[in-house]
């Protein structure tokens, strides 16, 4: 809410009026907690300590009793419900008041903002405000080529809380550190039982519940392609596969014919389980493309592809409610025949996801209809892209918290996927994460460009308010994208006559002519980029290396799609340059990628995108 006062909160408040007058912070204050007030609520008053002294340099002491003069004065309300706060902020006092923990922390949280922008002297206001949906949930990937390290994990947590997000789900399929799973992992550097137990604790102590979610149907490539378990596969000869990005995405679902893929499923969920705190497990059990086109083919000819799914979900549900656990799984499947929600657990929430930026609300309707509770998931627009499609991620998130409301959705899952090798840097997503939490905690129609000004102030500090438009702009300049330039690469490893026509198909399809101006137009806005750190807070400024590099590695990438289209197929265009130069220039920029990549994930899946890059180089000097 942007008030006349020029204050931003996010997510904006229920309720909030301004009054006349300022309250001071003194560097003689106090935080004081209640005694009604559980233990718990003291961490959150060392975060709001902590933020008051990064923004003033006042250290304030911490104490334990009642009200006093020029203090912040936090206290539990039986009269608020949960998640209900009130914030007021008078001339001689800061008073929060919560109905239960997780409210008192969001009063914190909304201080803090207001301080962040307003230092030591705040303007004098009442705030009353509670979340529109309960559950207001973040999902991120962290299998499909970013595994990140445990710090860059809490300060997601951080980051969720600090917007009022109370749900993070990471997506596993082969990264983490089962005990008899080693041919499974033994390539990569998975998250440990250790690492997950302490996230657990972390995000608790930020009223944030970590939900395990492992996938247990479809998508399961690096399981289904072992030695050990590839009969498991529903398509033959899976081991003997090469890798490829387009080939994880669209195969690997589990024979469901066999008891022993049953055996496996559960003992892995058995393992997982128990380093979770939470009550919920998600199955996953999306995008099951080859069920009953290979090894259940015999039995889907029987009783359908449909009724193979439903048996194998159903025993999967019913596994995880036998274990006192609440199931959920991804509704792209179901959706189709929505009424088999009914043979599900009564207790099984229904993932119902859908990112199009015009996503229509069919299957939340018929969902809906069909009596599943359901979770409203859209996405924050960063799979497949060096930088989030911004305005588009808006635009979905937009809708799909709209039919949240509209059909009594219990919660919002705003999903991260890395397909393709997690090309984007995760800080990316940001503000498809801020645009998820905003929306599902107040249903307003707060406008696209509106919200690029309060993310460019609350997040990067940018007292300008455009560096969140300029990035929404570089989004929309790639012309030879990741995706693109991922397939030709592997078309290339095809030899059939099928994949031939492909490969030149591919450039025949992509508008190349305007890369010049393009990428000059890209040059301009990296140069606003580089502009905006002068009026950024010093804490922020290294998140704008990131935008650079990848701004960088657009324009690279158009211009090695004009250069290819000029020198293979002979096609005239402006922006070619000599192939072995830009081989040169990638390898650079690419040197540059991975020291930000390393400084938020493990090393992970990097060498799957450095051969990637390796191609290209090679392939631009055979054609040189």
């Amino acid at each position: 809410m942007s008030l006349q006062t020029g204050l931003y909160v996010l997510p904006s408040p229920q309720e909030i009026i301004e009054y006349d007058g300022i309250y001071t912070l003194s560097f003689k204050g106090s935080i004081v907690i209640n005694k009604n007030c559980e233990v718990a609520v003291n961490h959150y008053g060392k975060i709001l300590k902590e933020d008051i002294y990064f923004y003033t340099g006042f250290s304030l002491p911490i104490l334990r009793g009642n009200p006093i003069e020029n203090g912040i004065y936090i206290s539990k309300d039986s009269s608020l419900n949960e998640q209900e706060y009130i914030l007021l902020i008078e001339p001689n006092m800061i008073t929060i008041k919560g109905g239960d923990e997780a409210a008192i922390l969001y009063g914190v949280q909304t201080l803090r903002q207001i301080i962040s922008q307003k230092g030591a002297v705040l303007p004098c206001l009442s705030i009353h405000d509670f979340p529109g949906i309960k559950t207001r949930g973040f999902y991120h990937d962290v299998t499909r080529g970013r595994i990140p390290t445990l710090s860059f994990l809490k300060s997601l947590a951080d980051k969720l809380s600090y917007y009022k997000i109370n749900q993070l789900q990471l997506y596993i399929e082969h990264s983490y550190l089962f005990k008899d799973l080693s041919e499974v992992w033994r390539d990569d550097t998975p998250l440990t039982a250790e690492e997950i137990m302490e996230l657990d604790e972390y995000c608790a102590r930020l009223n944030i519940d970590l939900v395990p979610s492992l996938s247990s149907f479809g998508h399961l490539h690096k399981l289904l392609t072992t030695k050990t378990y590839a009969h498991l596969c529903e398509l033959p000869d899976s081991d003997k596969e090469p890798f490829g990005f387009r080939d994880r995405m669209q195969h690997h679902t589990i024979d469901t014919t066999k008891e022993e893929s049953y055996q496996l499923i559960t003992e892995m969920i058995s393992e997982f389980m128990p380093l979770f705190t939470s009550k919920y497990f998600n199955i996953c059990a999306d995008e099951t493309f080859d069920l009953g086109k290979g090894r259940s083919k015999e039995a889907a000819d029987k009783v359908g592809v449909d009724r193979l799914y439903m048996d194998f979900l159903k025993k999967l549900c019913g596994f995880v409610v036998s274990k006192g656990k609440i199931p959920m799984f991804w509704g792209d499947i179901i959706s189709r025949f929505p009424q088999a929600i009914k043979e599900l657990p009564k207790e099984t929430i229904c993932l119902n996801w859908g990112y199009a930026w015009d996503q229509r609300e069919d299957e939340t309707k018929a969902l809906a209809a069909a009596g599943a509770t359901q979770y409203l998931c859209p996405g924050v627009g960063g799979w497949n892209q060096l930088i989030n499609l911004i305005e588009n991620s808006y635009k979905n998130i937009r809708l799909m918290c709209k039919y949240a409301y509209q059909y009594d959705a219990i919660g919002v899952l705003n999903t991260d996927w890395g397909d393709f090798g997690h090309i984007n840097h995760p800080e990316f997503s940001t503000s498809g994460l801020i645009f998820g939490a905003s929306l599902s905690w107040k249903n307003e129609d707060m406008s696209y460009e509106e919200f690029l000004k309060r993310i460019s102030l609350l997040e990067y500090k940018d007292k300008s308010l455009k560096f969140m438009s300029i990035v929404s702009d570089i989004s929309k300049q790639s012309l030879f994208g990741w995706e693109m330039l991922v397939i030709y690469r592997e078309l290339h490893h095809k030899v059939d006559e099928n994949s031939k026509r492909k490969i030149s198909g591919i450039f025949e399809n992509l508008d190349l002519d305007s890369v010049y101006e393009t990428n000059d137009y890209i040059n301009s806005l990296s140069d606003q980029l580089y502009n905006t750190i002068n009026s950024m807070d010093t804490s922020s400024r290294s998140l704008v290396k990131p935008y650079l590099v990848s701004a960088t590695g657009i324009a690279l990438w158009n211009k090695i799609g004009a250069t290819i289209d000029h020198t293979v197929y002979n096609r005239t265009n402006k922006a070619a340059d000599k192939p072995a130069n830009l081989a040169i220039e990638l390898e650079q920029w690419f040197h540059q990628y991975k020291e930000i990549w390393r400084t938020i994930s493990k090393e992970s899946e990097l060498f799957r995108l450095q051969d990637l890059i390796n191609w290209y180089a090679d392939y631009l000097r055979d054609i040189n």
